[in-house]
């Protein structure tokens, strides 16, 4: 892999030396893995390269994790929910334009048709499965690594003004790329490599304070999410017998406790503290016809195989991510609960987890 991201960052640094205007975007409902990628690629391309560069998300970050951006001039961070003409005109002036966090422009949304007009060339960065490689230029995307976060950590270190000394990264550039890492991989409970703990070795190396992250990650929560997450998991969480956790949120949830963009970030992963439980499901209303659907699992069990079969998505192996359709895929809301234990049922009685 190392040899591999050499002639990466070769290639890549020719790509930048002949590009002035650079864009940088990642997928809708931004995270910390795609606020960190992008805030940290962002600052290496103004503090080392002296480039015009712009990030555009398709939505603005979300309070729990904005606090990546601090650091950042606002005028330098656009969004397609609220900026469509600047994000329009920022895509006509690009001669090079990255997307990270995502393996296709269609998950970048209303921004979608924007980056597939644009004729500049076009970087995918990513560590999620099947890249839409023919959509762009040059693609440096592999799933063996815990985040977007670490696969650009080791792609900076490889550049030439970098040379493997993570001290020469801009400092916001470092403290973003353990933000993203850390949120992605829960803090170092899953999708964790020995590459993973080669980054976090070599950016404490460097300075950055894990501590403060952590406390901006963990400790600064509204009141209305603790109590939300024990009515969660006392009223609203189900456990079938074949060991698949469910939790949906609905408007009148969502209303109950006033619950804001990225406030439930994390909450599928807390039913796999369950002995019994072998994998996680979680389910928010979105708009009018469909819910979001997070999908988590313990080793042995596909949570990708779930979200690609079953909601319209997918991910990583114990990691994935899709979308419940009503009335496509459900003639009422209401039945989501229904439908989710139908399903699993199936699943786990095909792949041989669980038998009557």
């Amino acid at each position: 892999m190392i040899k591999d991201i050499l002639a990466d960052a070769g290639r890549l640094d020719s790509l930048i030396e002949a590009s002035g205007n650079i864009v940088i975007t990642a997928h809708i409902h931004p995270d910390g893995d795609a606020a960190g990628s992008t805030i940290a690629l962002l600052h290496y391309l103004v503090e080392k390269r002296h480039r015009n560069v712009r990030i555009l998300y398709p939505e603005p970050l979300p309070s729990t994790i904005s606090f990546i951006s601090e650091y950042t001039d606002s005028e330098m961070i656009l969004d397609g929910t609220t900026m469509p003409e600047r994000c329009a005109e920022a895509v006509k002036n690009a001669d090079l334009i990255f997307c990270l966090d995502c393996n296709s422009f269609s998950r970048t949304g209303c921004l979608e048709n924007l980056m597939r007009g644009s004729d500049a060339p076009k970087v995918l960065i990513d560590h999620h499965l099947n890249p839409d490689s023919e959509a762009f230029t040059f693609v440096v995307s592999t799933p063996e690594v815990s985040s977007a976060c670490e696969l650009l950590y080791n792609l900076l270190m490889s550049m030439k003004d970098i040379g493997g000394d993570a001290l020469k990264l801009p400092s916001v550039s470092a403290d973003a790329l353990m933000t993203g890492m850390t949120t992605d991989t829960n803090n170092f409970a899953n999708s964790v490599y020995p590459s993973t703990f080669a980054m976090a070795s070599g950016l404490l190396a460097a300075g950055v304070d894990r501590d403060a992250i952590l406390g901006r990650l963990f400790n600064e929560y509204r009141e209305n999410r603790l109590r939300m997450m024990g009515a969660l998991l006392y009223e609203n969480m189900k456990i079938t017998p074949w060991g698949v956790a469910y939790m949906v949120v609905d408007e009148e949830l969502a209303s109950r406790f006033g619950i804001m963009e990225g406030e439930t970030e994390g909450f599928v992963n807390m039913p796999l503290a369950i002995g019994c439980v072998k994998m996680s499901l979680f389910l928010k209303i979105d708009g009018d016809g469909f819910f979001r659907v997070s999908v988590r699992s313990k080793k042995g069990y596909s949570s990708n195989k779930c979200a690609s079969r079953y909601f319209h998505g997918g991910g990583h192996e114990n990691a994935s991510g899709g979308r419940l359709f009503f009335p496509q895929d459900i003639s009422s809301r209401s039945l989501a609960g229904q439908y989710i234990e139908e399903v699993t049922a199936a699943l786990f009685k095909e792949e041989g987890y669980y038998e009557e």
